[in-house]
């Protein structure tokens, strides 16, 4: 028995399995994907996919900041 069985061509994720969506730039904190890239990847070509992923790093800044806690809630109300 070999184990070509069980190989599968799985398709390329940043997922992390952290999967919480920030309220101001509406990309996963996790994977840094907006929620229409999360909900369209397995339907993208790897090309678009690569792209992409190729995004994601400058988009990490975005979370590098903090929001202010309970004085920058109490201030946007």
């Amino acid at each position: 028995m070999t184990d070509d069985i069980w190989k599968r061509d799985e398709i390329e994720s940043p997922c992390v399995k952290i999967c919480v969506i920030h309220p101001e730039t509406k990309l996963c904190t996790g994977c840094l994907r907006s929620l229409d890239e999360i909900g369209a990847w397995s339907r993208m070509t790897p090309e678009v996919r690569r792209q992409i992923m190729g995004e994601l790093p400058a988009r990490a800044d975005l979370h590098k900041q903090r929001r202010g806690g309970r004085a920058a809630r109490l201030k946007r109300a």
